[in-house]
C-alpha cells in the first residue's frame, strides 16, 4: 500500500504558530522533506522532532520528487516543509505534488501559516478578488511580460521580494502599472513587524533614505475600473466623432442609437454628440 504525502505548514517567524498536528505529523512521518536541512533542522530540535530528513529545493526537484515518488509507492509516508510557511506556494513542492498526483498518490495538506494570506488581510486592500505572482523573474524579458501583465489586473496583487531588491523592483512596478496604492508587509509574526501602507511613488521616495530589511510582502492595489473607463475613452478619442458613429452603422444599429453609444464610451450626452454633429454637417 502506497504511504501519503503530508504539505505541513510551518511557522514564518514566530515558532507559536507552528501546529500540534504538524509536530504530531512530522514526529510519525518516516521522512522529512525540506527546502534547507540545516534551517529546519533548527526548527526540529526546537520540537524535539527525530524523524529523518532529506533536501528538496529549488535545483533538485525534479530528480529528487521522482525519488520521493519511488520511496511513497514503497509505502512510505513523508512530509514536505520549506523553510517557512506553506509548501508548494512560490515553491518547488508543487512539482513534487504533481508528480504524485500523476502516480496516484495521496496527498494531503496540514494548513498553518502563510505570508500571502497573512499579508493581504493587513493590508487594508481589497481581499474578496487578489492573484498570486510570489517572486517576479529575474529574466529582464521575462519579468518585462509579467510587468505587462500585471498592469492589466483588476485583482489586489501580491508580491514577494527580498530587501537587496525591493527598491528596484518598486521602481519598475510604478514604471509600468503607474501610481498605485501598496502595503509592505515587513517580518510578519516576528518581533520587528510592520506593515505600511503607502504609494508606490511614496514608498520609493521612503526607502530612498531608509535601508530595507527583512523580507517583504508587497500588497499591490489592481487597476481601478475607473482607470480602465478612462483609458477606453481615450481609445475611442484616437477617431473623430463621425467615425465613432460611423463604427456602429455599419454593425446595422441605426443613427439615433449610434449617438447614444458614443456618447456612453465618450463619457458625455448624447446631447453633446448631437449638437456637434449638427454643428459640422
Amino acid at each position: 500500500m502506497a504511504g501519503i504525502l503530508y504539505l505541513c505548514a510551518t511557522p514564518i517567524g514566530n515558532l507559536q504558530d507552528m501546529t500540534q498536528r504538524v509536530v504530531d505529523t512530522l514526529k510519525e512521518v518516516d521522512l522529512i522533506a525540506a527546502e534547507d536541512t540545516r534551517n529546519s533542522i533548527k526548527l526540529l530540535n526546537h520540537f524535539e522532532i527525530k524523524t529523518p530528513m532529506t533536501s528538496y529545493h529549488e535545483y533538485n526537484k525534479v530528480e529528487k520528487a521522482l525519488y520521493l515518488v519511488e520511496q511513497l509507492q514503497m509505502g512510505k509516508n513523508i512530509a514536505l516543509i520549506t523553510d517557512a510557511g506553506t509548501p508548494a506556494i512560490s515553491d518547488p513542492g508543487e512539482v513534487l505534488v504533481r508528480e504524485c498526483h500523476k502516480a496516484n498518490i495521496t496527498v494531503t495538506s496540514l494548513p498553518g501559516a502563510c505570508a500571502m494570506i497573512t499579508a493581504l488581510t493587513l493590508s487594508g486592500l481589497n481581499t474578496r478578488r487578489f492573484c498570486m505572482e510570489g517572486f517576479l523573474p529575474s529574466d529582464k524579458k521575462e519579468k518585462k511580460e509579467i510587468l505587462e501583465e500585471l498592469k492589466q489586473e483588476t485583482r489586489t496583487i501580491i508580491l514577494y521580494e527580498a530587501p537587496h531588491r525591493l527598491t528596484k523592483t518598486l521602481v519598475e512596478l510604478y514604471d509600468v502599472l503607474g501610481q498605485r496604492e501598496i502595503t509592505l508587509c515587513r517580518e510578519l509574526t516576528k518581533k520587528y513587524e510592520t506593515t505600511y501602507k503607502t504609494t508606490l511613488e511614496e514608498a520609493i521616495e521612503y526607502y530612498k533614505d531608509n535601508e530595507p530589511r527583512g523580507e517583504y510582502v508587497l500588497v499591490l492595489e489592481g487597476k481601478s475600473k475607473e482607470e480602465m473607463k478612462q483609458e477606453k475613452i481615450k481609445e475611442w478619442e484616437q477617431m473623430s466623432i463621425e467615425e465613432h458613429v460611423a463604427f456602429y452603422e455599419k454593425q446595422g444599429i441605426d443613427h439615433k442609437d449610434a449617438m447614444k453609444l458614443v456618447a456612453k464610451d465618450r463619457g458625455v450626452g448624447k446631447r453633446d454628440i448631437y449638437q456637434y454633429l449638427i454643428n459640422n454637417e
